[in-house]
């Protein structure tokens, strides 16, 4: 009974495989696989640093290792208070501490973030100039400070974190 009513499908799918084997394109060669290739371009001409842009850049980078000199000022007692209080339970005189620690911790390394946030911003907004045509090079500078105040950045995300594992968590 299934089989009666499966035969018609059955049938339709095998048609698809009978066909005749000449159709298929010939592996010749086409005319534009003949043809001559082009001379990749030549390099850009390096564009003179934009003496704003770089005294914008170098500011941010300045503001973004003042925030890790700060955050490493504030290291040790956020990491003698977390050493503490582990073990300590959840709102513990200890456990306080070390959380107000690591809030003093957090506030020490604004200048590092928003160094990074505003690096972010000013390499978005000199790519998209680039792009259009309204502005020549530069984003290489903002994207080498960049990258310094991310790893900044982030080896204070992972200090922090490991801070407060060390913690009971409420």
């Amino acid at each position: 009974m299934i089989f009666r009513r499966l035969l018609p499908t059955i049938a339709l799918f095998l048609s698809g495989c009978a066909g005749t084997l000449t159709g298929y394109p010939s592996l010749a060669k086409r005319a534009v696989e003949n043809a001559p290739m082009g001379e990749a371009p030549a390099a850009p001409a390096p564009v003179e640093a934009d003496p704003a842009l770089q005294a914008q850049v170098d500011r941010l980078a300045r503001q973004a290792q003042a925030g890790s000199a700060a955050f490493d000022k504030a290291w040790p007692a956020a990491d003698r208070a977390a050493r503490a209080a582990a073990g300590a339970a959840v709102s513990s005189e200890r456990w306080v501490s070390a959380q107000l620690a690591i809030s003093e911790l957090e506030a020490a390394r604004n200048d590092s973030v928003s160094a990074l946030a505003s690096l972010d911003t000013l390499y978005v907004e000199r790519s998209n100039a680039v792009a259009e045509g309204k502005a020549r090079g530069g984003a290489e500078q903002i994207d080498a400070a960049r990258k310094t105040a991310l790893a900044v950045v982030d080896s204070q995300n992972d200090r922090i974190d490991a801070i407060k594992g060390r913690l009971a968590q409420p």
